[in-house]
């Protein structure tokens, strides 16, 4: 087993990332098309207002970071096209990520995107991007009250804001929920998820407009065994390895 491409842990807006991870982001983005242009689609019967705010949570840095907000300013075009409505002139996006992230290279990427916007929609009409950069945890408040038209988030929310109180004494040569782990480390879990996602809920829900809308993709699993190969077996499998070089050192 390579480490090196095997998992990047980072808490808090973490990533988990390892040889295919940016493949594997692009297909379920890609694959939830169909939800955002939904939720767009809902969001039009109130109209679009002429600056579109916008901020996409735990953007990261690589080829992935502008394809959501493509995708959400694509689909808001296609509806305001399909029912005669006002496109927005202007688009304001916020990309967030904790302090750490590579910001620069993300800067870096905005000219190609704005004009990739531009060849691909042929706008007659001149569209404004303003992009920001937004550091900081989202378990946090990031914006002002009432500011936000959408939110979206994709392969983030799903990482814990910290590490569950008390974990490391119950859960020794374990990096998460293993087989051998003592049955008190899933219910650390879990409640450590309930405490941020209810946290994550309502930072946004005084950020976000009346009637405003939000995307979030999750990773889950299929089968309700926390410790099966359908969700964690990488983790176990990660730890033995990094077990195996401590006891060489």
């Amino acid at each position: 087993m390579d480490l090196g491409n095997v998992l990047h842990m980072n808490a808090d807006n973490g990533k988990c990332s390892y040889a295919s991870s940016s493949n594997v982001q692009k297909n379920v983005i890609l694959k939830s098309g169909k939800f955002l242009e939904d939720t767009i689609n809902d969001y039009s019967t109130h109209g679009f207002s002429e600056c579109f705010k916008l901020a996409d949570l735990g953007c990261s840095s690589g080829p992935n970071t502008f394809l959501a907000v493509k995708n959400i300013v694509n689909s808001i075009h296609a509806t305001c096209q399909r029912k005669n409505l006002k496109a927005p002139d202007e688009f304001q996006v916020f990309l967030n990520d904790l302090p750490n992230n590579d910001f620069n290279a993300v800067f870096r990427m905005t000219a190609s995107f704005d004009l990739k916007i531009r060849i691909e929609k042929d706008h007659e009409k001149h569209v404004n991007f303003f992009i920001c950069g937004v550091s900081g945890s989202f378990y946090t408040r990031l914006f002002p009250s009432k500011s936000l038209h959408f939110v979206h988030s994709s392969f983030c929310v799903h990482w814990l804001s910290q590490v569950p109180p008390n974990l490391l004494d119950n859960n020794k040569e374990n990096i998460y929920i293993a087989k051998a782990s003592p049955p008190g480390v899933y219910e650390a879990y879990f409640n450590q998820f309930k405490k941020d996602f209810t946290t994550f809920l309502r930072m946004r829900s005084e950020e976000i407009i009346p009637h405003g809308r939000m995307v979030l993709t999750l990773l889950g699993r299929s089968i309700a065994d926390p410790t099966s190969k359908d969700c964690c077996y990488i983790y176990e499998l990660l730890a033995k390895s990094l077990y195996d070089i401590f006891t060489e050192v």
